[in-house]
């Protein structure tokens, strides 16, 4: 109850600084499906990123990723133009830091697909506009063993490609204390429900907020 003589302040006197929530999880968790159900939602930019690999049937250029030539890739890593990059099956992949910093300048929030290796990067960004912005969430398979069921039933991966990604798996769940959060990862429709509750924790921040 407000005491006398006190007003509640309009609803609208504040406005948010942009949040920048970088997502990672060893393959086969669901952290693709949950980006892509987070992306629906209207509720965050996602950052599309660089990649020198040539475009595939049915993607678009600047929708799926931006299309560059080794050469250009190269000539931005040097300029420092990129939050994070790196070499994946000998191509590379970036996320523009510019692209991200427009968008949390303007209050809106960014959905950044990445691994633990871009997420290190991230986090070592020397620039403190992306840290006051950046919260970071692991997304933990329940077991080994379920992640390595959830692998076979895609349907997708040889044998060998099953082993290397476990493999991997069992490496990338080792750096889950690094993130600010870490999301046990249960059904879709679960997941989603977890990552929203971070999400609308971290929006009501009262750092984040500003009186206009």
């Amino acid at each position: 109850m407000l005491e006398q003589g006190m007003s509640q302040p309009p609803g609208n006197c504040f406005t948010r600084t942009g949040i920048l929530f970088v997502v990672s999880a060893p393959s086969g968790t669901g952290k693709t499906t949950l980006c892509n159900n987070l992306r629906q939602s209207g509720d965050f930019v996602y950052s599309v990123s660089c990649t020198t690999r040539k475009i595939r049937p049915g993607e678009e250029d600047g929708v799926d990723y931006h299309y560059i030539s080794q050469e250009e890739f190269k000539r931005r890593v040097d300029a420092g133009d990129f939050l994070e990059h790196a070499e994946v099956h000998g191509n590379h992949y970036g996320t523009l830091k510019e692209q991200v910093q427009v968008e949390l300048n303007g209050g809106t929030d960014v959905l950044l697909d990445i691994d633990v290796a871009g997420a290190r990067q991230i986090r070592s960004c020397p620039d403190s506009s992306i840290q006051q912005a950046l919260v970071d969430v692991f997304i933990m398979p329940p077991t080994l063993q379920e992640l390595e069921k959830r692998l076979r039933k895609r349907g997708t991966e040889t044998e060998e490609q099953i082993g290397t990604r476990m493999a991997n798996a069992a490496s990338e769940m080792g750096f889950w204390q690094e993130y600010s959060y870490t999301l046990l990862s249960e059904t879709m429709e679960e997941d989603l429900i977890k990552f929203r509750a971070i999400m609308r924790a971290e929006r009501y921040r009262s750092a984040r907020l500003r009186r206009k």
